[in-house]
């Protein structure tokens, strides 16, 4: 077949950027499909944590044993996705002795290196700990940033001859005598860099071999295959605070429970999470409780969080997955281990195997072990090499020095730039001159943004995934039209207020849980700025109707004019007033669009 491709690999997470880099670097020709932006699922909902393995040495030694181990390579070959915080495991007064003392010789049986420091020095650490914390053990935990790691491996993946298509949703598997030979996918808004909602077109790629890389979605991939993959979808909350109250991840010392870790990532902090079992990785209930026991369980180590600012919460669901005949009911009972599932073993069916389970710090072990597998199946001989060799932004380290000076952007800005950017900074900062800041929450600049665009095209969600910008305190309030403005250099007015409405709800969505004392103030006075000062919430220019604008100018006929009060919405701001408006729910904007209340994914953390 001409146009047959080696692979095809579904699902754009860690998982499958993990596969299609590895698949490209040892030479095979390979595609990836993702139905949404990268991170689509869980790996743009969950906490941030680089796992020490700390968290399973007692529970799932083998994991904590993969975890340690992929910890240091991920510091190696990712140094600009990782900040390297450390991680304490804290001991309050009514936390057993007996599992703390499990807890440090299971590190240690797992190679993991752990020391025990008393409560005071805990607290010269981290002063917002806790005072009647008494111990704790430090290991090395790290903060790891999703987005910019899966975006990383794909743009190696792509600079080895490899496609990345995302908003790409599979519609079909395809079977020809009795054998997986590609899929076929829906564009969004057809090939290329999307352009919001352009028709979409439909194309089949036939492949030698199909990975299902989806996690928590392998089943209904599984399904259009005609196979079973019982994947345990378990839903969990994170909570985003509005500052750093800690430096290091906070753990509590005690067996498997909820709301237990504080993660600072970037200019926030991540509060985690539950373990709830769900039906649908995609509709399940989003409760205000799950909020109300991250703050009030978390605050018993961080009593700072009590009186926080709360920016927004969110649902991840993890892709939990037992092997037979294990038969159990709670899902924290469930191995963090990742399967290979070779359908032409399991169900007779050669062409796919799904990868399922496992974790974000073990992504990349886990895409050799299924790159190994494939390589095997097609016959092909080819070394890894991902454990060894940087991904792109991370190949020179000694490029976030300061940037201030030469590219003429004021401190932290240009420290920022170059964390985020690693050894990429003097290619992206040096092509834009005047470079001011767009989002100052983030620290992001024009070139950054425009850097985005360039690889991203009009949608602005792929652009904040990439910058964060838009992710900081105002979430989104004052910057959005900002990045949304450097899209009309090259696409129509259309395009770009679409893009900036998309963004703005994506934004709105985590907010919906946080609306109360200062973020409230917050959330309205976004709405305002949108829905008054833009008047994103009556522009004549958005309605299909005829405007005579000249009566703008002669001002209200005083033989119409409705009484003051008199609550009429027949202006035609009035009559447009539901676009990008607060509607009955007091949701900004929810009726901005056919697909503004979609619930769609968060992609935040």
């Amino acid at each position: 077949m001409d146009d047959q491709v080696d692979v095809v690999v579904v699902g754009g997470g860690s998982t499958g950027c993990g596969v299609i880099r590895d698949l490209a670097r040892r030479g095979l020709d390979a595609v990836l499909v993702e139905k949404g932006n990268l991170t689509h699922g869980t790996t743009g909902r969950m906490h941030g944590l680089l796992h020490s393995g700390g968290r399973y040495a007692v529970s799932d030694q083998k994991s904590a044993r993969e975890c340690i181990e992929e910890n240091r390579v991920l510091r190696d070959i990712a140094g600009h996705c990782v900040e390297e915080t450390g991680g304490m495991f804290v001991k309050r007064p009514e936390d057993s002795e007996e599992y703390f003392q499990e807890k440090l010789e299971g590190c240690r049986a797992c190679d993991i290196p752990a020391e025990v420091i008393d409560g005071e020095e805990a607290r010269q650490r981290e002063p917002y700990l806790a005072r009647d914390v008494e111990k704790a053990i430090v290991v090395p935990d790290g903060a790891v940033d999703p987005f910019r790691l899966c975006v990383a491996n794909a743009v190696d993946a792509r600079e080895h001859g490899a496609r990345v298509e995302t908003h790409a949703a599979v519609t079909d598997v395809l079977v020809e005598d009795g054998e997986v030979v590609g899929v076929e996918i829906e564009h969004d808004s057809g090939p290329g860099k999307r352009v919001h909602r352009e028709p979409g077109t439909t194309e089949e790629i036939y492949a030698r071999y199909v990975v299902n890389a989806t996690g928590a979605w392998a089943g209904q991939i599984g399904e259009m295959a005609g196979v079973d993959v019982e994947v345990r979808p378990s839903k969990g909350v994170m909570t985003v605070m509005n500052t750093r109250q800690v430096d290091t991840v906070i753990n509590r010392c005690r067996p498997k429970g909820d709301a237990d870790i504080v993660v600072p990532h970037e200019t926030a902090c991540i509060l985690g999470t539950t373990d709830e079992e769900v039906d649908d990785p995609e509709d399940y209930p989003e409760e205000e409780w799950e909020v109300d026991l991250m703050i009030e369980t978390l605050s018993e180590l961080v009593p700072a969080l009590k009186d926080a600012r709360t920016l927004r919460s969110f649902w991840g669901v993890r892709p939990l997955y037992e092997p037979p005949g294990t038969g159990t009911d709670d899902p924290t009972d469930i191995t963090r281990d990742y399967f290979l599932l070779d359908h032409a073993v399991r169900d007779d069916l050669p062409g796919m195997t799904s990868i399922v389970g496992g974790k974000l710090t073990t992504y990349r072990m886990m895409a050799e072990s299924i790159t190994d597998h494939v390589c095997e199946k097609l016959d092909h001989d080819a070394d890894c090499d991902t454990a060894d060799v940087p991904l792109p932004g991370s190949e020179d380290f000694s490029v976030l020095r300061d940037y201030m000076e030469e590219f003429g952007i004021r401190s932290p800005i240009g420290r920022r730039s170059a964390q985020r950017l690693g050894s990429r900074t003097d290619d992206v900062l040096s092509g834009t001159d005047p470079n001011p800041v767009v989002c100052e929450c983030e620290g992001v600049t024009r070139a950054e943004v425009r850097n985005a665009i360039d690889e991203a095209g009009s949608d602005l969600n792929a652009v904040r995934i990439r910058t964060r910008a838009s992710m900081g305190n105002c979430q989104g309030g004052f910057c959005t039209h900002r990045i949304a403005s450097e899209l009309a250099r090259e696409y129509p007015g259309p395009v770009v207020r679409d893009a900036e409405d998309e963004l703005y709800q994506e934004r709105w969505k985590g907010q919906r849980h946080a609306l109360w004392g200062r973020q409230l103030s917050q959330a309205m006075l976004n709405h305002l700025l949108h829905a008054t000062t833009m008047n994103r919430d009556g522009d004549p220019a958005t309605t299909d109707a005829d405007v005579d604008f000249g009566a703008f100018d002669a001002g209200p006929d005083p033989a119409t004019e409705p009484a003051s009060g008199s609550g009429s919405d027949d202006s035609p701001a009035g009559a447009t007033a539901t676009d990008g408006g607060l509607d009955a729910t007091g949701d900004p904007g929810a009726t901005a669009g056919p697909d503004a209340t979609d619930g769609g994914t968060d992609g935040d953390r």
